[in-house]
């Protein structure tokens, strides 16, 4: 049931305004043209359940391009 999935994810968010701020904005990235918006909706609050949603993911740092110097001719 989805009420369980909710308070599940409550676990790791405090306030519930924010938990449906959060859980509106990753259903909308994750879901699938063909897929049913329900599912979408229950697999993000399953992932929620395991994980903190508010804590930001890591970024690679992108790879410093070497610089290359022309001399005047």
């Amino acid at each position: 049931m989805r009420s369980d999935l909710v308070f599940g994810a409550l676990s790791h968010v405090s306030n519930r305004y924010q938990l449906c701020q959060l859980a509106s904005k990753a259903t909308r990235k994750l879901h699938k043209p063909n897929t049913r918006l329900q599912d979408t909706t229950n697999d993000v609050l399953h992932r929620f359940r395991s994980t903190n949603p508010g804590t930001l993911a890591p970024v690679a740092a992108p790879a410093k391009e070497s610089v290359q110097q022309r001399r005047a001719a």
